[in-house]
């Protein structure tokens, strides 16, 4: 017999199952600074995964999914018409695995945040340093680490740093620093906040529901 597909009917923003949609949570926001998501393909279909509300609350965002992406496409996606700038912090590792020195931020570049693009990277630890080693071209983009940050609220996930973020509390944080606005992005804590207590709600049903 062939097994029934699932007729779970799907959100079409945010493409989670309607049950458990994220939508209410989204905070509208106009961001200065373009903000590049790339998002590795394991992080797709993880319910704990940040990213995409994060895309659907900021109108000059950008989501594209993939580990190694083509030459072409990456030049495309990093066009000279904003300085690129990667949330990635500088880490002893680079040399042993090889990759390429990044170039220094200028700091006058925070006087004209709507010339910057931040590229963030989506995905654990282990996987946002293979994304970076296969991708040359992230290599050499300026980088911008964070540091002074509020501890995280990711309660959800397990972190396997101490000063470790979620993708949407540290794009958050960077573009408050860069767009020198500290408290502009608050509301996308706040929402943040309220999909973590949604997430949490589910497990704690879901482990209820395997005591029955």
């Amino acid at each position: 017999m062939t097994p029934a597909l699932s007729t779970r009917a799907h959100c079409a923003s945010c493409l989670r199952p309607q049950r458990t949609c994220i939508c209410r949570w989204v905070a509208p926001l106009r961001n200065q600074v373009e903000v590049l998501i790339l998002q590795h393909p394991l992080e797709v279909d993880n319910a704990k995964g940040s990213a995409r509300l994060l895309h659907l609350s900021l109108a000059n965002s950008r989501l594209e999914v993939g580990e190694e992406f083509a030459p072409e496409r990456m030049q495309v996606m990093l066009s000279p018409e904003r300085r690129s700038v990667l949330l990635y912090p500088d880490t002893v590792e680079d040399k042993a695995l090889g990759l390429a020195a990044a170039q220094p931020f200028d700091p006058a570049w925070l006087a004209a945040p709507a010339t910057l693009r931040l590229v963030v990277l989506d995905g654990t630890w282990r996987k946002s340093r293979k994304m970076l080693y296969l991708n040359p071209a992230l290599q050499s983009l300026p980088r911008l680490p964070l540091r002074d940050t509020p501890p995280s609220h990711y309660l959800i996930r397990k972190a396997h740093l101490p000063d470790q973020l979620s993708t949407l509390e540290a794009t958050a944080y960077a573009l408050a620093q860069l767009e020198n606005d500290a408290h502009k992005y608050n509301p996308l804590i706040d929402a943040f906040d309220g999909f973590v207590a949604q997430q949490a709600s589910y497990t704690r049903q879901r482990a209820l529901n395997g005591q029955l």
